[in-house]
């Protein structure tokens, strides 16, 4: 996903694009757990999602103070 992507959605679309990462986080998680991952590399990309994810809620926060 990319910062344009992510820019381009309302702050209700980012509450849902991070719970739906958050989630699928964790299937991975439990796929690298009992060996069932094909790709591990997945699991690092989605964190990356996420923390980008989280870095725009946070500037729009920032700005929304301002």
């Amino acid at each position: 996903m990319k910062v344009e992507e992510i820019r381009a959605k309302s702050n209700e679309e980012l509450a849902a694009e991070l719970s739906s990462l958050k989630e699928e986080l964790f299937k991975l998680r439990f796929q690298h757990s009992t060996n069932q991952l094909e790709n591990p590399s997945q699991i690092s990309s989605v964190k990356k999602d996420i923390a980008r994810v989280m870095t725009v809620i946070r500037e729009r926060e920032l700005t929304a103070a301002k």
